[in-house]
């Protein structure tokens, strides 16, 4: 199924899918308590501190109980210390929450995404996301979808900038940095709202806390993964591919494929992983008028399993925890090889170590 591609409205900002929200939350509150808030599988920054303030919001300024919940891991180390610093109350989902909680809110996921645990074709009754719908729209009471907002929670955060409330410390600290890490530093912000949305919560930060955030401590196994992936490292024309076989925690294959891109003079950075019976891939372009998301969707079989915008793209596919090595290879040969025709690299001329 085709991701749909909708005309923008210049008219429709954050701040209009935040008084929404807002309007939502007024006139269903004693319905939807308790509200289950539920990010995909590997929470990134941006899905952390969109469930961080919509927890606060629905809580402080409407009295809705609410938990936030994971299915998968947070592996990458910025994201761990985020969760560690900011103190943000997100608990792994346990079997009986779909049903102990009638009420479930995604936020930076959709119901119909493969990347999130909400049973398919159940009813949701909160959708906030950035990422384009597959199809019709998606089964909620509400939903606020906004392709070019640049983070999901910027229009959380505008939310709590209407209420006018006192935004937490650690709550506005966590909004600057989902902004931030969604956007490049900002340098995808395609919208004036979106900068003014991160000034709005920047005041309230604890830059010291948000510095040490960005740049934290790292693991020895970060360094053997790197090493690994240097080592083993292909490249051909303007293109830099990297395997890093079985991984602990998927978060690293997008680690490697961004930091693989600022090699001088590459265009496109793709990496790899291993993880849970399934191969995970990172795509990244240079340019910023790249489709990245339009590039992987091109070369999965099952276009479903990937996605993305602009520079950045990122799925996964089955295939199998019992799968032979060759099985593992000749899949990941496979994906390479649609993707150099998908990239128009000629066929002549082969892939060289450019490390070793």
């Amino acid at each position: 199924m085709a991701v749909m591609k909708k005309k923008t409205d210049k008219n429709i900002t954050s701040v209009t899918h935040a008084k929404r929200l807002l309007r939502f939350l007024s006139k269903n509150k004693k319905k939807i308590s308790s509200l289950l808030i539920l990010t995909h599988d590997y929470p990134d920054p941006d899905a952390l501190a969109s469930a961080y303030a919509l927890n606060f919001l629905v809580e402080k300024c409407y009295g809705i109980s609410s938990r936030i919940v994971y299915s998968g891991v947070i592996g990458r180390t910025e994201n761990r210390w985020m969760m560690n610093i900011l103190k943000i109350p997100a608990h792994r989902l346990r079997p009986s929450d779909f049903k102990r909680y009638k009420n479930v809110a995604l936020v930076d996921s959709q119901p119909e995404f493969e990347n999130n645990a909400f049973p398919r074709y159940e009813h949701a009754t909160i959708v906030i996301d950035q990422h384009a719908s597959k199809g019709e729209k998606p089964n909620a009471d509400f939903v606020a979808i906004d392709t070019e907002c640049g983070a999901t929670c910027v229009i959380l955060a505008q939310a709590l900038l209407l209420k006018r409330v006192e935004i937490p410390v650690r709550i506005a600290t966590a909004l600057a940095y989902g902004i931030l890490s969604d956007t490049l530093n900002l340098y995808r912000a395609s919208r004036h709202d979106v900068v003014d949305t991160y000034l709005g919560v920047l005041h309230s930060c604890d830059m010291r806390a948000l510095a040490r955030i960005q740049n934290p401590v790292r693991p020895r196994t970060f360094f053997m993964t790197l090493r690994k992936a240097l080592q083993d490292a292909m490249m051909k024309r303007r293109l830099i591919v990297s395997h890093l076989g079985f991984v602990k925690n998927p978060d690293l294959v997008s680690q490697v494929a961004d930091f693989l891109l600022t090699n001088k003079g590459i265009n496109w950075s793709v990496c790899t992983g291993r993880y849970n019976g399934k191969i995970y891939v990172s795509l990244r372009a240079a340019s910023p008028n790249a489709e990245a998301g339009e590039v992987l969707r091109d070369i999965f079989e099952s276009k479903d399993e990937a996605g993305g915008r602009g520079t950045v793209a990122g799925g996964s596919f089955h295939i199998g925890l019992g799968a032979i090595e060759e099985l593992w290879k000749e899949e990941e040969q496979a994906l390479i090889q649609r993707l150099t025709k998908r990239l128009r690299i000629p066929a002549k001329g082969q892939f060289y170590f450019p490390f070793r």
